[in-house]
């Protein structure tokens, strides 16, 4: 899994659990893609949480802090299982305060294209899940980092790979932004946050999405770390986090020989993961890749990139983008529709 059903707190209600973050070059602009309420999770209701909060974060400087916040808040279901939303623009400071109002740039209803004044384009709904992994190689990875050994995948061979998450659905926010939002080559870093209003009148971080796939490497067997991963900021993850994922990369590195310094090695890795941001240079065509991490297209084959470069060692689930069911497109919205329709 990317972060489906990562943790105790995001499983409690899957309409707040970010499944996978997309960036990419889009028709015209930058394509932000988050899924969330995976039909595996059985949703108590489908679409987006009403009392929920979704935000694309978008540092500008390199610093790991948000200079940006796009924040959608959905209304309740209707009739027809269409939910109302808007969309806001919060800049500077304001972009990490959870209460700031911005400025309103869209309202509009799911399943529909919606056009911002900036010339933002929007979509949210129903749609398959782009994503696919293999869950005997998932389940084998997490053990092998947790305990500091091969991944051992008994008799299982490639030809007995499946796709976990063929024919499920996902529920989709697409943003697009013009590339005079920030201009073609500006170098951004981003994030994603569903959160959660609390009886207390706040708000509660439910998942945090960065690079993908460090869930399942990490958090696996050590659920605990999973809900504080969900939780903090981009920014104090280094210090936070940065000696145990060392820790746990250089045990599966030292246990494979693949390196002199399984120590150094694991520190050069942990730097790569933390603080826990997509990079981007706007413009650009997206790759999630072994040459470079820029953005992530619906199509790049996030779990074998994040897997052997923890390793150290190739790892591979043995299926790829053919084994998804419904495919992405070319065109705005970008996500796999094929036959699902919005609503329930």
């Amino acid at each position: 899994m990317s972060h489906h059903l990562d943790s105790p707190l995001a499983r409690q209600d899957v309409r707040l659990d970010i499944t996978d973050l997309y960036v990419f070059r889009g028709e015209t602009g930058t394509a932000l893609v988050i899924d969330v309420s995976h039909s595996l999770g059985e949703p108590p209701v489908p679409g987006f949480h009403p009392e929920g909060m979704y935000e694309f974060k978008i540092d500008l400087d390199g610093d790991a802090v948000e200079d940006v916040t796009y924040r959608l808040v959905f209304a309740e279901r209707d009739s027809s299982g269409d939910q109302r939303y808007s969309v806001r623009k919060i800049t500077g400071t304001d972009a990490r305060d959870p209460f700031a109002g911005g400025d309103l740039i869209a309202e509009g209803t799911t399943g529909g294209e919606v056009r911002g004044r900036g010339g933002e384009r929007l979509w949210a709904g129903k749609a398959g899940d782009p994503f696919w992994i293999e869950p005997t190689v998932l389940h084998a990875v997490g053990h092998a980092v947790q305990d500091g050994t091969r991944v051992e995948l008994g008799a299982w061979t490639p030809a007995e790979a499946v796709n976990l998450f063929a024919g499920h659905t996902v529920h989709s926010i697409v943003l697009e932004l013009p590339d005079t939002e920030f201009g073609e080559g500006q170098r951004i870093g981003v994030w994603a946050v569903a959160s959660l209003q609390t009886d207390a009148g706040g708000w509660r971080s439910v998942n945090r999405v960065g690079l993908p796939m460090i869930h399942p490497l990490f958090t696996q067997f050590d659920e605990r770390l999973g809900d504080d991963l969900n939780a903090g900021r981009p920014v104090d993850d280094p210090a936070t986090y940065g000696p145990l994922l060392t820790r746990k990369i250089a045990g599966i590195v030292a246990a494979y020989g693949t390196a002199e310094d399984p120590g150094a090695y694991a520190r050069r890795v942990t730097e790569r993961f933390l603080p826990n941001i997509l990079p981007y240079t706007v413009g650009s065509p997206a790759s999630f890749g072994f040459l470079e991490w820029n953005g992530r297209a619906l199509t790049d084959n996030a779990p074998d990139v994040m897997f052997s470069t923890a390793a150290n060692t190739p790892v591979a689930l043995g299926i790829g983008k053919e084994s998804v069911a419904a495919r992405p497109s070319s065109r705005f919205p970008y996500v796999p529709l094929g036959a699902v329709t919005s609503g329930a």
